[in-house]
C-alpha cells in the first residue's frame, strides 16, 4: 500500500507539482456552477450585490441599526457590514464544501490516480474568486459613495493570510472526516450559521461587555474580521503582532491538517 508523506515540504511540492491541475480544475469549478443560467459567471456578481442590498435594509431600515462610533449613514453600516461579510463567506463557503470534497469526488479515489489533496486547494481557489467579485463591488460602492480607498487596503491579504492557511488545514482534516462521519457535513453546517452570529459582522467587538470579548476573541474569524474592516473602511493600520501569531498558528493548523488527510487516505477506497 502507498505511503502518503506527512512533510511540511510535501504539503508545499504537492501545490507547486499540480498547480496547472489546480488553476484548470478552479476554472472549470466555477464556470461549472453557472453552466446553463442565461447570465453565467455575471452571477457571481449580482449576488453580492442584491445581499448588499439586502442586508443594507433589513439592519438600517427595519432594525434602524447603527455601527457604534459611527454616523448614522445606511450607506456607511451596509460596507462596514459587507467588509465582514467577505471575509466569512470566504470561510464559509470553504469551510462547508470540505466534509463532501472527497466522498463527491470518489471516482477519482476509485478509478484514476489523481492528487485528491488538492481538492481543498480547488474548493479555496473558487471561494477567493468570489470573495474577489465581492471585494470589487465593494470598492466600487466605496468609490461612488465615500471616494478613493484608504491605502491601508493593500494590508488586506496579509490580514486574510493567516485564515486562508487555517482553512486549509481544516479542510484537509473535515474532507478526511467526512469520508468516514457523514454526519460531519451537517455539523459543520450548523456550526457556520452560528459562528455567522457569534463573529463582529453585525457588529464591532468593542459594544460587548468586557467578559464576553474576551470570549469572542477566541473566534479565529475575529481578529481577521475586525482587521479587514479597519484597513478597508476606516483606514487604520493592522495590529502586526496579531497577524504574526495568527500566522504561526494558521502554519500549525494548516500542517496538521494535511498530515491527517495524508495518514487517513488510505482507508477512503475502502470506505468509498
Amino acid at each position: 500500500m502507498q505511503n502518503f508523506s506527512i512533510s511540511p515540504r510535501e504539503m508545499i511540492a504537492s501545490f507547486v507539482r499540480n498547480r496547472s491541475l489546480i488553476r484548470a480544475s478552479v476554472t472549470r469549478e466555477v464556470l461549472g456552477r453557472y453552466r446553463g443560467s442565461v447570465l453565467g459567471v455575471f452571477w457571481s456578481f449580482f449576488n453580492p450585490v442584491f445581499m448588499l442590498a439586502v442586508y443594507t435594509f433589513v439592519f438600517s431600515v427595519v432594525f434602524k441599526a447603527r455601527w457604534a462610533g459611527g454616523s448614522d449613514s445606511k450607506t456607511e453600516f451596509a460596507l462596514i457590514l459587507f467588509a465582514g461579510l467577505i471575509v466569512f463567506n470566504l470561510f464559509s463557503e470553504c469551510i462547508n464544501r470540505a466534509p463532501s470534497l472527497i466522498v463527491a469526488n470518489g471516482n477519482y479515489v476509485k478509478k484514476v490516480v489523481y492528487p485528491l489533496e488538492i481538492l481543498p486547494w480547488v474548493s479555496l481557489g473558487a471561494a477567493m474568486f468570489h470573495a474577489l467579485i465581492s471585494l470589487g463591488v465593494w470598492i466600487l460602492a466605496y468609490i461612488i459613495f465615500f471616494g478613493v480607498p484608504h491605502l491601508t487596503a493593500v494590508y488586506l491579504p496579509l490580514v486574510v493570510l493567516p485564515l486562508v492557511l487555517m482553512m486549509m488545514g481544516l479542510s484537509w482534516g473535515l474532507a478526511s472526516l467526512g469520508v468516514y462521519l457523514r454526519d460531519i457535513a451537517q455539523f459543520i453546517g450548523i456550526l457556520t450559521s452560528v459562528l455567522m452570529f457569534l463573529s463582529p459582522i453585525f457588529y464591532p467587538a468593542s459594544s460587548l461587555p468586557e467578559a464576553y470579548r474576551d470570549v469572542l476573541m477566541l473566534n479565529p474569524l475575529t481578529p481577521v474580521i475586525e482587521q479587514a474592516r479597519d484597513v478597508l473602511f476606516f483606514g487604520r493600520d493592522p495590529d502586526f503582532s496579531i497577524i504574526a501569531i495568527y500566522m504561526l498558528v494558521g502554519i500549525l493548523v494548516m500542517w496538521l491538517g494535511f498530515a491527517w488527510f495524508q495518514k487517513t487516505r488510505k482507508g477512503f477506497a475502502d470506505v468509498l
